[in-house]
C-alpha cells in the first residue's frame, strides 16, 4: 500500500457504472489513504470505494431483488399476454392517430406494442416487449 500515490491505477467501485473497474487516483488523504479516484471507463470523479466492501452490499441487494421478481410479472410476460388477448389488427403509430385500449400499434423505435390504458384524451400507456411507455395520440 505504500506505493499508492496520485496518478497510479487502482480498482474501485464506480457508483456511476455500478461495477468494480480500473480507476486513477486523483487525491490522497494521507500517504496510505486514497481520497478521490477517476473512473477510466466513464471518466467520473468520486470518492474511493473499496470493492471488497461493496460486494457484500451488492450480494444483499441481489437476494432481495430475486424475492421481488418471483412475485411480480415481467414486462415481457405482460406484453405477451396483451398480444395474445388483442383482437384488433396492428396499425402504425402516429401522434395524429387515435387509439383505444387493446389496440396493437407498430412504433418505429419501440416495435410492436399493445395499448394498456388511456390516460387522458391525448395520452395512452403502451406495453412494448421490453418496457412500458406513455405516448401521445389524437393530436
Amino acid at each position: 500500500m505504500s506505493d499508492l500515490n496520485v496518478g497510479k491505477e487502482i480498482l474501485s467501485y464506480c457508483s456511476k457504472c455500478k461495477l468494480t473497474l480500473a480507476h486513477t487516483i486523483v487525491a490522497m488523504k494521507d500517504a496510505q489513504t486514497i481520497h478521490r479516484v477517476e473512473c477510466r471507463t466513464c471518466k467520473s470523479t468520486h470518492a474511493y470505494k473499496d470493492p471488497s466492501a461493496v460486494k457484500m452490499k451488492a450480494s444483499t441487494r441481489k437476494k432481495t431483488s430475486k424475492k421481488i421478481s418471483k412475485t411480480t410479472t415481467s414486462v415481457a410476460d405482460l406484453w405477451m399476454e396483451a398480444i395474445n388477448s388483442a383482437t384488433s389488427k396492428s396499425q402504425p403509430y402516429s401522434i395524429k392517430g387515435q387509439f383505444a385500449q387493446g389496440d396493437i400499434i407498430d412504433h418505429v423505435k419501440f416495435g410492436p406494442g399493445v395499448v394498456d390504458k388511456t390516460i387522458d384524451n391525448d395520452k395512452i400507456e403502451v406495453i412494448f416487449r421490453h418496457q412500458i411507455k406513455t405516448l401521445i395520440h389524437n393530436k
